[in-house]
Formats: structure tokens, C-alpha cells, sequence
């Protein structure tokens, strides 16, 4: 596919996908984040993610410009011998009024492509929270995610996480 900083898909001239280019993309995700999800990062995160492993995570911006989804992910580097590198999803959100159209799916997708072809990742993992149905529809149903246990608490309002899974092979 050769990544470029423009993706070539276009939502009906609803959106864009890009990879992150420049440090106005993480005020946008960050937007994003805070305006969609209860788990808030620094900044810190979002520039350490996006300078560490920059070929994996993605904005979804509108006709105007602006960020109406993204998905930032990391590579998790084997510990021994016995171990594969995997990806992991950090975290996804898409503007409300931009929802049930595709790009999260998208988003996900080009992350998945990039972890697999960039790092040689055998699988992806991500946790959701067990009440986010359709957020699990679309990790289980729509690309095949597969539950590999329930985290108690994993959220810190005390709410229990799946941690999903997906090979890559």
C-alpha cells in the first residue's frame, strides 16, 4: 500500500483518513477523546504514541478540516523468545454525527493493515468496556475480534473491561 499522509478513501466527501501529520492532529484526537470518552490521556501520551510508533494510528477529518475520529495504537515488543510482537489499540472515537458510517471500521482497518506490514504483528489486542455494545458489535461482528477475558475493574470508575483479540495472520 506504501503509506502516504493522504489515504486514498474519501466517505462521500463526509471524510478523510490521513496518518497523524502534524502536532495540530493531537489537539484534534485529544478534542475527540474528551468529547467522546470517559478515559482522558495527557498530551504527553498522545505526542509519545504518535512519535513512537508513527505509522499505526490515523485522524478521520471532516471537509473543513477538522478531526471527527482517530484511533492511536502502539506495538507491544516481544519480552523473550517465546513471544511475537503484537498491536494494541490504545484508543478509537468518532464524532457522534459522524457515527454508523463506516470510519471507525476504516480507521481500525488501516491500523491493523500497518501493524501487521510496518512491525510484522501477529495479532491485535484492545480492551472495551462491557456496557460499550456497540462498540463490541463492531470489534466481534464487523472485524472479528474475539473476548480473551474479562479484566475486573479495568476502568477506573470500576467498571470490567473485555480484553479482545484478533489474529493477524
Amino acid at each position: 500500500m506504501g503509506y502516504q499522509n493522504v489515504i486514498p478513501w474519501n466517505l462521500r466527501g463526509l471524510a478523510c483518513l490521513y496518518l497523524i501529520r502534524q502536532v495540530e492532529d493531537l489537539a484534534g484526537m485529544q478534542a475527540a477523546n474528551l468529547q467522546n470518552l470517559p478515559e482522558n490521556y495527557a498530551m504527553r501520551f498522545w505526542i509519545y504514541h504518535t512519535m513512537t510508533w508513527p505509522q499505526i494510528s490515523f485522524v478521520a477529518e471532516d471537509h473543513k478540516g477538522r478531526i471527527v475520529g482517530y484511533v492511536l495504537a502502539k506495538v507491544e515488543e516481544p519480552e523473550d523468545d517465546n513471544e511475537v510482537p503484537h498491536g494494541h489499540v490504545n484508543s478509537i472515537s468518532v464524532i457522534r454525527s459522524y457515527r454508523r458510517l463506516g470510519l471507525a471500521k476504516k480507521l481500525m482497518l488501516l491500523s491493523q493493515e500497518a501493524m501487521h506490514s510496518v512491525y510484522h504483528a501477529s495479532y491485535v489486542t484492545l480492551h472495551v468496556r462491557k456496557s460499550n455494545q456497540a462498540a463490541i458489535g463492531l470489534y466481534r461482528d464487523s472485524l472479528g475480534f474475539k473476548v480473551a477475558k474479562v479484566e475486573k475493574k479495568y476502568y477506573a470508575d470500576g467498571e470490567d473491561a473485555f480484553s479482545m483479540r484478533l489474529s493477524l495472520k
